[in-house]
């Protein structure tokens, strides 16, 4: 898809440079537990920085909001389906008692526990075939995995959860491309296919988490909704069992979304129990 769009906006020959991260390569292990989002970024990290490809495309759900040193965001494409597809049942209300859910996702886990507590959640990591795999296998009785996922691999599957029911992930359908700090050249290329509205919602969305202090470990959903001239940004934080979840919003003008963030974040830790309160660093 970046490619595309470079050809399309530039003329230009992109030569695709397939990288396998240790997130690809460790399947058996939840990211929290064996390094978190870096795990999906160091390696096209170290390429980029050593010269070796030119920009990194990534989803921006796995790019941690402090960057390695020297590297920028410097584009995201037009934001896809932000929603969670539920594959295996019709609704969440719908999941048989006891239902085994894969998911090595927090966010999905606390949600699906503070809707449904009598699930029981199953690590699953994989990529999409792999993780359909093990639900038609019997392993498991349904999933979550991201719409915009599944769109992009043409797979028909599953129910669209209502944004009411399952708040996304910060930057989920989001994808990003990352470039060397003072790579001239390849930023001004990569300017003329990014998509200001997707850009402006995602920044928000890693504002809130960096103002959290939140990490791989913690269960947070954020979403910035862009219309016009004014945002509407919605975001809850949960405990890992599903037991507490806070939640807030506001609409503002565009201009001042940024600073707002900060205040949000302040009032759903604020308003959270100390138990809440302590899986956050806020700094």
């Amino acid at each position: 898809m970046t490619a595309a769009a470079l050809t399309a906006a530039h003329g230009v020959a992109v030569e695709i440079v397939p990288i396998v991260t240790t997130g690809d390569r460790v399947q058996d292990r939840p990211l929290a537990e064996i390094g978190g989002k870096a795990l999906w970024t160091k390696e096209l990290d170290a390429a980029l920085l050593d010269g070796r490809i030119d920009f990194a495309v990534h989803s921006m759900k796995d790019v941690e909001t402090r960057l390695a040193d020297g590297i920028v965001v410097a584009a995201m494409l037009p934001r896809a389906d932000v929603r969670d597809r539920l594959i295996g049942a019709g609704s969440i209300a719908d999941l048989p008692q006891r239902a085994r859910i894969g998911t090595s996702s927090p966010r999905r886990a606390a949600q699906l526990r503070s809707l449904r507590p009598d699930v029981e959640i199953l690590p699953l990591r994989g990529n999409v075939a792999t993780r359909l795999a093990k639900l038609g296998a019997g392993d498991l009785d349904a999933t979550l995995l991201a719409a915009a996922g599944l769109d992009r691999l043409n797979i028909a599957a599953g129910t669209a959860i209502p944004l009411e029911t399952l708040l996304p992930a910060p930057s989920q359908g989001a994808v990003g491309i990352t470039a060397r700090q003072g790579d001239t050249t390849t930023l001004a290329l990569l300017a003329a296919i990014n998509h200001a509205a997707t850009s402006t919602a995602v920044g928000l969305e890693r504002r809130f988490l960096a103002c959290l202090g939140a990490d791989c470990h913690s269960s947070v959903a954020a979403l910035a909704e862009i219309d016009g001239d004014q945002v509407q940004f919605r975001a809850e934080i949960l405990l890992p069992d599903g037991s507490e979840r806070r939640g807030s919003a506001f609409i503002v003008a565009a201009a001042d979304a940024a600073s707002e963030v900060p205040h949000l974040a302040a009032r759903l830790l604020n308003s959270a129990s100390p138990a809440l309160r302590a899986l956050f660093d806020p700094g």
